[in-house]
């Protein structure tokens, strides 16, 4: 599928049909983190897995990782035996690091392929989480059913972003935390989009930037938000809701592959650490205290 020619048809698409389309895209690209095609090895194979897993925690080294893949941002020490809700476990890293760490994890997908990653993963692994196939907008669960809720860059693909915060907090426990990533609208990716595509390629000739966005990145259909508004939609329905921003190497340093490889080399960490927190394509949110 032509994901780009396929985002350029949602201007006339109700919510409805959106949802539609976001789960048949992401089933036909799932987010492997190859971005240039350089895994050989069989999809879903142990070594598939763990070229994708390199490339995965290697871009998020930044913000994410001290001791341990994802540590700094997945509190592994409080979540044995909680019951954890995931939405979108994508290829499945996340899902097995809780479980891992004795989380109760239930796992919500649009996407067959991601259900069918995890589970393959969970199977090489030999751990067991419950996957499925559904819309983060209609959470098949009863109220206060999760001790603690997950999302790494998924519910800002959803054409009703804020039904998904809605369900989220019907499902959380009262202790329940939240932790939850989005697109950055004010950081480097969607700078360099502005003056790329929408400014020099002329995009501002036929829609505004937000169209230019979603039609430039991954997804059917994608939102960029302002840090406080997406803080925002959370405190509708949580007491305590924080957020930061963090990013990849990519963000501190917007040069082609090669380009930037070459400035890695001689850019000292502490460099790229701080920049990701100022110029950083994500926002990621904590949200406690549901009302």
């Amino acid at each position: 599928m032509d994901g780009t020619s396929e985002r350029k048809r949602t201007d006339d698409l109700n919510p409805e049909e959106i949802q539609v389309g976001s789960r048949s895209w992401w089933t036909a690209n799932p987010m492997a983190y190859d971005w240039h095609g350089d895994i050989t090895s069989d999809r879903f194979s142990e070594e598939w897995f763990r070229a994708i897993d390199a490339s995965f925690v290697f871009g998020a080294r930044l913000f994410a990782t001290r001791e341990r893949p994802f540590d700094r941002i997945l509190p592994f020490e409080q979540l044995r035996g909680k019951r954890v809700l995931e939405i979108g476990c994508g290829m499945g890293l996340h899902t097995e690091l809780m479980t891992s760490a004795g989380a109760k994890v239930t796992s919500v997908d649009i996407s067959d392929t991601s259900i069918e990653a995890t589970s393959r993963r969970l199977k090489l692994r030999g751990l067991e989480a419950t996957l499925i196939r559904g819309d983060a907008e209609t959470l098949p669960f009863a109220d206060r059913s999760f001790d603690f809720v997950w999302s790494w860059g998924v519910i800002h693909h959803s054409s009703r972003t804020a039904r998904i915060v809605r369900e989220i907090a019907r499902v959380a426990a009262p202790a329940c935390e939240c932790r939850i990533m989005v697109y950055n609208r004010e950081g480097m990716p969607a700078r360099v989009t502005f003056v790329k595509d929408h400014v020099l390629k002329g995009g501002f000739l036929r829609h505004s930037f937000e169209e230019t966005l979603y039609k430039t990145t991954d997804g059917f259909s994608a939102r960029y938000y302002v840090r406080d508004q997406f803080e925002d939609l959370f405190r509708a329905f949580f007491d305590r809701v924080s957020s930061e921003i963090c990013g990849q190497d990519a963000d501190v340093i917007p040069l082609p592959r090669k380009l930037r490889a070459l400035a890695l080399r001689v850019v000292p960490e502490s460099i790229l650490r701080a920049g990701q927190q100022r110029y950083g394509g994500f926002i990621f949110l904590t949200a406690s205290g549901v009302r």
